[in-house]
């Protein structure tokens, strides 16, 4: 059995989405950062950087932060959606662009342009235009392709789990997905997945899933 210690943000989603997708058991706790539950202290025995997501995987003693770890541990212990072979890098390879480009980007727009709009017009310039940028990279990766890591259709994959729920806030980033047709159908098409649609209401409905 695995616990799961999340919220409903983009980090969160992506792992209660891949157990959803794996059809394991898991507990779900909500860890509600708008009260600063993160910092709780048997929280943070468990995620020492107090940020979720965090699992702990009672089958083998395992505990584990940090949102990429997790998935990587997950896609390994299932043996699921990570590909084998020369596909494999290319999956890994995209996984890291979604860490450290697509989350932490699009998260200073949520901050600057959504929660905090008007109080420095750089910081919303600079933002808002590396989000479309990535974007942008993004609709030229998806050229051809169904999903991200794969050739033509391809194989659905972490890679995918984890880059979605970042682009579900594409309205808190002001972006309008028809201006990128490529990330829009692949958007929707991981859309309809019924695990997807549950994972992303783990562990409360917030909001139905935001379709353009």
């Amino acid at each position: 059995m695995i616990d799961l210690y999340t919220w409903t943000t983009p980090n969160g989603r992506k792992v209660s989405i891949m157990l959803e997708e794996l059809g394991v058991e898991y507990n779900a706790h909500a860890i509600d950062i708008s009260k600063d539950e993160q910092f709780d202290a048997e929280f943070l025995k468990i995620a020492p950087n107090n940020r979720i997501p965090a699992i702990v995987d009672h089958d083998t003693g395992i505990q584990l932060m940090e949102s990429g770890a997790i998935m990587l541990y997950l896609a390994d212990k299932y043996d699921r959606f990570l590909p084998k072979g020369e596909a494999r890098w290319p999956a890994i390879e995209w996984l890291m662009w979604q860490m450290g480009g697509v989350g932490p980007m699009l998260g200073q727009v949520h901050h600057f342009v959504k929660y905090n709009s008007g109080k420095s017009a750089y910081a919303e310039e600079r933002y808002s235009k590396e989000a479309n940028r990535l974007y942008g990279v993004l609709n030229k990766r998806l050229d051809g392709r169904d999903y991200v890591a794969g050739g033509g259709r391809g194989d659905y994959s972490i890679t995918d789990m984890a880059i979605w729920p970042w682009v579900s806030r594409y309205d808190w980033q002001q972006i309008n997905l028809h201006d990128f047709p490529n990330v829009r159908d692949w958007y929707v098409r991981i859309a309809e997945r019924p695990a997807v649609q549950n994972g992303y209401q783990v562990p409360k409905y917030a909001n139905d899933v935001p379709l353009p």
